[in-house]
């Protein structure tokens, strides 16, 4: 598993080696110049269309809101067709002709300088983008080897959203070297707003002779491909999405994301303008969300590897929507950018979980009908709020509270991301209930477990089954426990694998003969800790696994705390270094309960007539086994049950089935 997180390291060197190959090369350049572009015209279509609004708060909104809205629709319709155009049409006309046709667009903009046409221009530009970018997409597997598309596509996402701190940043010094910038050259009337546009301009020109010179293969045009229709993909991808729990609380999720992220940008330069501030504010404000998204991006799945990917998108979406509440709250800018800052990066935590999972949990013949139902989703949604919001806020106004000498004015802006926050955190909740993947382990345990890098758990498989282990000291009666369990859930209908450690599979037969057998004699502990780690993995690979994905029940009498406590505590090994050999070796595979039978170490060794090598060590040795369970458990209750095995058996057995008619609920 730790393999497939790349260091820092071998990241960048991935991504210098893909930047020597020179058509890659120019193509990025080019597309780091578009995205430049896109964003330093998006920050300037915004506060033009906030200085056209005239000072009235709620025309601002409506036209702030209104350029997004322009922005989005073109996709809801023109998605598909786009992806058609690109595979029958030479790919480097298409993009040469978009960037010219988009720099002729930006450039007319502030010419004209009207409400009307900053509408009209903004739609045909998002209508030349939705062409360019599945032709650059479609363009770079023709350009990098296959073992080095991961790192071009790694380099592509870094052009695009790396770029936007940039642009915020430009545009914050166009803003406040404007007048100075005027005056110089002359220039009547001057705005920062002009000469971002222009700059914009000049990005996509620059763009069109980058890629002039590229050799792309046309070989495509002369293939016959159909795209399914719009109505078909939302058709197809509905149907499984309201199927399947996990995509759907997926989906919940994105969706409430981008509700929220909705009323956060179509009312962010209003609520900027309530804290008496202007562009350059807006600029820095625009630049930290996305700079914290970069973050998020890139160090969340380094931070959170050892967080299950389920929990996480959950988890950090309902911190990103508690963060909006605190920003609606704010009256000073500084904290406010602040707190965007960190918006910022828990929804790059979640964006990249969440498309993770799309990636990884949906089936290849699906995944493309189930993105495009997403993504069609995700932009009507995003859509109508950007169409609500302003009405929102315009309807609330503007109201001033005092509480006591201070007095604190929040306008309709605030109040809007507030109900957004809200609204992002319950969702996130909602989500993180639906994709709940391991109903035994709290939440907490689980983010204390990963941090440490000790019990923490990737996602688990996908599979039907039920996985519960037994564990406890010697003569405690897990066996006997094992098969009454096994014999309820027959009653209940279920199929059951009955197993053990060590021995539960055929390779684990020798290895138990050598790790128990008095004539082995001694084995140093960090051999024993390997041979039992090794009959684990062939044991998960071999037995646990195939069951579970046939749906069955596995009860197995010890697993993976039995070396914890037997080779950790109980050898006094590392006991965090003996549970990362295990789960390594298990692929983080944890049971939903592990029921542990405790009772004091002499009573259980005097019901053995016949010890085996194990069983013979000193009491003190079995006394360290007893305390590192009950100290497993502590730490992480709702994994554990922890049973007085001195009581009846059935009265054991009782409690066990209670706990697991709750947990199955």
């Amino acid at each position: 598993m730790s393999g497939s997180i790349p260091s820092p390291t071998r990241s960048l060197r991935a991504s210098e080696n893909v930047l020597r190959i020179p058509a890659f090369r120019r193509l990025w350049n080019a597309m780091s110049f578009s995205s430049f572009g896109d964003w330093l015209g998006l920050l300037a279509t915004t506060a033009l269309a906030q200085q056209l609004a005239g000072g009235d708060y709620a025309t601002a909104n409506f036209a702030i809101a209104g350029v997004f809205i322009a922005r989005l629709l073109p996709s809801v319709i023109l998605g598909p067709i786009a992806g058609v155009i690109a595979d029958r049409f030479d790919r480097k006309r298409v993009m040469v002709i978009g960037d010219i046709l988009r720099a002729a667009l930006f450039i007319s903009i502030p010419i004209v300088g009207t409400y009307l046409w900053l509408y009209i221009a903004t739609v045909l530009v998002e209508c030349v983008t939705l062409f360019w970018s599945p032709a650059k997409e479609a363009t770079v597997p023709n350009l990098v080897p296959r073992n080095k598309l991961e790192s071009a596509n790694q380099m592509s996402l870094f052009a695009a959203y790396g770029s936007a701190p940039v642009a915020a940043i430009i545009f914050s010094l166009l803003s406040i070297s404007a007048t100075a910038v005027g005056a110089t050259f002359g220039l009547e009337n001057y705005t920062s707003v002009d000469l971002a546009l222009y700059l914009n301009a000049i990005s996509f020109l620059f763009s069109a002779l980058t890629i002039v010179g590229l050799e792309i293969p046309k070989n495509h045009i002369h293939l016959n491909r159909h795209s399914p229709s719009l109505t078909d993909s939302l058709i197809d991808g509905a149907k499984f999405i309201f199927k399947t729990k996990l995509i759907r609380g997926l989906v919940i999720g994105m969706i409430g994301a981008f509700l929220a992220a909705g009323a956060v940008i179509g009312l962010a330069r209003t609520f900027v303008g309530d804290l008496s501030a202007g562009d350059a504010a807006y600029g820095i404000l625009f630049g930290a969300v996305f700079t914290g998204l970069a973050g998020g991006i890139a160090l969340g799945p380094k931070i959170f590897s050892q967080f299950s990917r389920r929990r996480l998108f959950g988890a950090s979406l309902t911190v990103a929507g508690s963060m909006l509440i605190i920003l609606s709250l704010q009256q000073n800018l500084v904290l406010a950018i602040l707190v965007v800052l960190i918006i910022g990066l828990f929804a790059g935590v979640s964006w990249v979980s969440g498309f993770t999972m799309l990636g990884i949990e949906v089936s290849d013949e699906m995944r493309g009908r189930t993105f495009a139902f997403v993504q069609a989703l995700v932009r009507i949604s995003l859509v109508a709020v950007l169409a609500i919001s302003p009405l929102i806020a315009a309807a609330i106004g503007e109201h001033t509270y005092a509480l006591g000498e201070a007095v604190l004015t929040y306008n309709g802006a605030a109040f809007t991301m507030l109900g957004g926050g809200i609204t992002a955190a319950i969702v996130g909740q909602i989500s993180y209930h639906q994709m709940k993947d391991r109903p035994g382990v709290s939440f907490w345990s689980d983010v204390l477990n990963a941090l440490r890098g000790e019990l923490g758990s990737i996602t688990l498989m996908k599979n039907d089954g039920v996985f519960i282990a037994f564990e406890g000291g010697e003569g405690s009666g897990k066996s006997t426990q094992a098969k009454l369990l096994k014999g309820w859930f027959e009653e209940e209908g279920k199929q059951v694998m009955l197993t053990r450690e060590p021995g539960g599979s055929a390779l684990g037969k020798g290895l138990r003969k050598i790790l128990l057998a008095n004539e082995t004699g001694e084995i140093s502990p960090r051999s024993e800790a390997l041979l039992y780690a090794a009959d684990r993995a062939h044991h998960v690979y071999s037995v646990i696994k195939p069951a579970l994905e046939r749906g069955e029940v596995v009860i197995t009498d010890r697993y993976f705390d039995s070396s914890i406590a037997y080779q950790g505590a109980g050898r006094t090994l590392s006991s965090s270094e003996v549970a990362r050999i295990s789960r390594w070796a298990t692929e983080s595979l944890y049971p939903i309960l592990t029921i542990i039978l405790d009772q004091p170490a002499e009573i259980g060794l005097s019901r053995k007539k016949n010890t085996d090598r194990l069983e013979s060590e000193s009491i003190d040795f079995h006394n360290r086994v007893r305390q590192e369970y009950l100290q497993l458990a502590a730490l992480d209750p709702e994994r554990y049950l922890v049973l007085d095995a001195r009581r009846p058996v059935t009265e054991i057995h009782l409690e066990i089935t209670s706990r697991i008619k709750e947990m199955m609920k």
